[in-house]
Parts: C-alpha cells; sequence; structure tokens
C-alpha cells in the first residue's frame, strides 16, 4: 500500500502531529488510499518520518474522531469507505488546455490500416489466429526455474545491473554457438545486438539507415507491421510481386536502398523462397549496394524435408542483416529477439537503443540464456514443432473436406494457411460472419500494397487453437463460406 507524500517542516509553528494529519487527510481526499486495504501502522510511519510513535497516534485519533478513519477490531485502521468522493464525470472535468490532436507529430503510414488483434482471442471455440501461440507448450517449469536461478550468484549482476547499451554476454556467446550456426550463419559476439523482439530490429535498422530520399522494395503481399515501420522513416516502399517459389527477383534493384523479405516462410503466403531466387537476389543487392534484411521469424518449423539455408549463410559478403526472435517458439509476450550484422552497423544500432530502451531487461536476457543453456530450449522446440506438425496435418486436412474450393498443397511449415478463395469471396465479410459463429480468421486485404487489394484472401493460423477444435472449426468456416458465396 502506498504511504502518503508527507513533509515535515520542523520549523513550523504547527504541530508536527497536525501536519502528519493533514498530509493523510489530503492523502485520501484525492484517492491515494484504498479503502480495502489497511492504513500504515503508527510503527510504520513513526520510523518512516523520524518523529513519535505518539505523534502519529494524535495525528490518526483526530482522523478517527473526524471520520475519515474508522478503526477495525484485530485489523488496523482504514479509510473510511464513505469519504471517498467519486470520479468526476467526463463532462464535468475540465476542458484541457492543449488540443493534443493537433499537437501529435503525424507519420507518414497514417493512411495505412493497421492488423488489429483480439486480446480476448482464447475465449473464442474456434480461434484459428496468427501471431499466438499454444500456452499448454510453454515450458513454464524450466522457465520458473531459470527466472529464479538468474537472480543468484553468478547470475545476479548480469541479470539485475545497469548495462548501459551492452546485452547478457551469456546470451550473445549462445546465440552464436546455438542458434545462428544451426542456420549455417557464423557470427562472434561483436556482430549481435538483442532486441526487444524482431520488431525492434526494423525499428532500429530504419532508424539508422532510412529516411525520406530512401527506397524500400519487400514483398507484396507482405508483413503489414514492416511497413508501418519503414514508411515512418519517411523512406518510399515498393512492392515485390510473390508465387509459389517465393518473391520473384526484378531486374535490377538499382534504385533500391534495402530490400526486406522472409525468405523461409514467406509472411504472409508461407511459401519458402527458392536457392535459385536467393543467389539471384544476393547477386543483384551486391551490384547495387543494396542492404538486404532477413527476416527469419519462423524457420525453426518445417514439417516435411529439411530446411533452406539461410539467406545470410549464402552471403559471402557478410553484408546481409538477419532477425531472430524467441517470440514465435516460447511466448510474443516475452518480446526477445536478436539481430546479426556486420559488427559496424551493430555498433550504431547498439547506441541508437541505448537512448530508447537502454538494453532488454537484464533478468529475462540472463533467464532466455540460462534456458538455452540446459538444453530444455531444443528440447521444447523439437516437442512444439511435433505438435505443431500434427496440427498442420489436421488444418490441411480439414481445409481440403470443408472449403467450398479447391485447396493446396500447402507449404510444409510456418504456422497458418494462405488461403485463396473465389474473386467474388469478401474476407472481411468472412471474418465478420465467422466470428458469430465463435471461429477467429485474419483477412488478407491489409498485406497487399496498392490502393485496391484482392478480398478473396485470408489466413488460418493453427498454433494456438487446441487439436480438438480444428474440424469442426472449419467446418464452420466451409458452411460460412458457402453462404456469402451463394
Amino acid at each position: 500500500m502506498p504511504h502518503p507524500l508527507i513533509e515535515l517542516d520542523r520549523s513550523s509553528p504547527e504541530p508536527l502531529y497536525r501536519q502528519v494529519r493533514r498530509a493523510i487527510e489530503h492523502g485520501i481526499a484525492a484517492g491515494t488510499f484504498d479503502p480495502g486495504h489497511r492504513l500504515p501502522s503508527s510503527r510504520e510511519l513513526s520510523a518512516e518520518l523520524g518523529v513519535s510513535r505518539n505523534t502519529i497516534n494524535l495525528a490518526y485519533q483526530e482522523l478517527v474522531a473526524e471520520g475519515f478513519v474508522e478503526s477495525r477490531e484485530r485489523s488496523g485502521l482504514f479509510v473510511n469507505a464513505e469519504m471517498r468522493s467519486p470520479c468526476p464525470a467526463p463532462e464535468q472535468r475540465a476542458r484541457p488546455r492543449i488540443d493534443w490532436s493537433d499537437r501529435v507529430r503525424r507519420f507518414p503510414d497514417a493512411g495505412v490500416p493497421h492488423l488489429e488483434k483480439r486480446t480476448d482471442w482464447h475465449t473464442y471455440p474456434y480461434p484459428f489466429v496468427a501471431g499466438q501461440m499454444d500456452v499448454s507448450a510453454f515450458p513454464a517449469r524450466s522457465w520458473t526455474r531459470c527466472l529464479r536461478d538468474a537472480l543468484y550468484r553468478p547470475h545476479l549482476f548480469p541479470a539485475l545491473q545497469d548495462s548501459v547499451g551492452a546485452d547478457d554476454p551469456m546470451l550473445v556467446d549462445l546465440v552464436c554457438r546455438h542458434l545462428l550456426t544451426a542456420r549455417g550463419i557464423e557470427a562472434d559476439p561483436a556482430e549481435v545486438l538483442i532486441t526487444v523482439g524482431s520488431q525492434q530490429g526494423l525499428d532500429l535498422l530504419g532508424r539508422a539507415l532510412l529516411g525520406p530520399e530512401h527506397l524500400v522494395a519487400m514483398e507484396n503481399p507482405g508483413y503489414l507491421d514492416a511497413r508501418h515501420i519503414f514508411l515512418r522513416t519517411g523512406a518510399g516502399v515498393r512492392g515485390l510481386p510473390v508465387d509459389q517459389g517465393g518473391l520473384l527477383p526484378p531486374d535490377d534493384l538499382a534504385d533500391i536502398d534495402l530490400l526486406y523479405l522472409t525468405p523461409s516462410h514467406q509472411h504472409p503466403t508461407n511459401v519458402t523462397l527458392s536457392i535459385g531466387r536467393r543467389r539471384r537476389l544476393l547477386e543483384l543487392a551486391a551490384a547495387a549496394g543494396t542492404v538486404v534484411v532477413e527476416d527469419d521469424y519462423d524457420s525453426e518449423f518445417r514439417y516435411q524435408g529439411s530446411p533452406t539455408p539461410a539467406l545470410k549463410a549464402l552471403d559471402g559478403s557478410g553484408d546481409v542483416v538477419y532477425l531472430g526472435t524467441f517470440s514465435k517458439f516460447l511466448s510474443p509476450g516475452l518480446r526477445l529477439g536478436y539481430l546479426a550484422a556486420p559488427r559496424e552497423l551493430v555498433r550504431e544500432l547498439r547506441e541508437i537503443r541505448r537512448y530508447v530502451l537502454r538494453h532488454p531487461p537484464g533478468h529475462l536476457q540472463r533467464a532466455m540464456a540460462l534456458l538455452i543453456d540446459s538444453g530444455e530450449y531444443q528440447r521444447s522446440l523439437r516437442r512444439y514443432r511435433t505438435k505443431l506438425m500434427r496440427k498442420w496435418e489436421a488444418t490441411c486436412a480439414a481445409v481440403a473436406e470443408h472449403l467450398p474450393w479447391p485447396q493446396g498443397p500447402y507449404p510444409p511449415g510456418g504456422v497458418s494457411l494462405w488461403m485463396t478463395g473465389p474473386s467474388t469471396l469478401d474476407c472481411r465479410r468472412l471474418a465478420e460472419r465467422a466470428e458469430r459463429d465463435g471461429v477467429l480468421i485474419e483477412g488478407g486485404d491489409l498485406f497487399f500494397l496498392g490502393g485496391e487489394p484482392p478480398r478473396n484472401h485470408f489466413r488460418v493460423g493453427f498454433a494456438a487453437i487446441p487439436p480438438r477444435a480444428i474440424e469442426p472449426g472449419i467446418r464452420l468456416l466451409g458452411q460460412v463460406c458457402r453462404e456469402l458465396l451463394g
């Protein structure tokens, strides 16, 4: 419970107990104290203020006598609930001095739609949402143990100290030796930056590399949040088409300053960029001096065949910027990721980050390092991949059976299926109508650049939904599709 802010003026002719009483009375009027919680005892307040208990008792006695405070037997002193004045209605509050709508800065992405996420998705019976995870797969016991161990020596100081712009050296080392090498990437600690999710990596890159005179190329359809981040720098954004082989390389990248792509599982279609196109894009980027940013957000989730090498692993110059994240596997709420790039760039990004949030929480960094070092990270990842593979198989089978147009085959990886219905299907109407039956899906039109995006695409996420709900949920979705298509 918060104590009142009491400043005693010992040179004042006003008695000390009166000053204490006035401060507590003000705290009651301001709503500082909750009537459901006990007020500080006379012993606590006397020790805090450096006065005798008699002084505090006199103040409390006056407050009790005047009805501000009530004494409850064997419980202590509490604010009289009747003394709490209700909050004024909005129309009774003073009019703000500042017109905030006029004062707040306008960003160049103001006209771009936002991808809205339901925070209560778990209350729906059929949540085919993307970007969420199966909470039952989270290694809660192992994570709790690592959080606890991070608060004891020798981990205590790295976990709790202000590291200014530095990252946890243990986590950086493990990222280099375990996570990056698994994707065929060699990097030393000076080439790695820990981020608050891959989105922060994109924001830092935008701050460091982009401005109104620059042009970004990205997949179309593509990651909507990345488009917002790039546009907010003032840079222009150009879309490059995507087919079953991933992004289609243009003839050249001569006027492109930064190329952003998701080659392992293209966002949102989930297709994998072919090896030939990867090599071609690297050649074009090298010839034009284009910065290539590879967002490898869920490469771990491949259910058939061998994973394709990371784009950065094919880059002999080492100039490709690689973004990884712990969010898609462990939890999107943890907000931890990492970035691998040339050390000169990492040095600049670290300085930019320092004046935004200094560094990601040291406690979380050390706990993550302990989780990886214990082997539980990889064990949990293997278990989760197996679970997702079964959900992928069940979802593919359900859409093939219940959706009223030819389906598949679907890319063997990722955490969602990209659906393309007949041209007459309106994904917005479909999402609204399906929600009434407890089925949550994500419309696909928001991922396209341009003024008139196609409306016949949508995403079916399968990571968060219970396996038993997949078939009945897709059956309901199929019925809604038939209704809308007539």
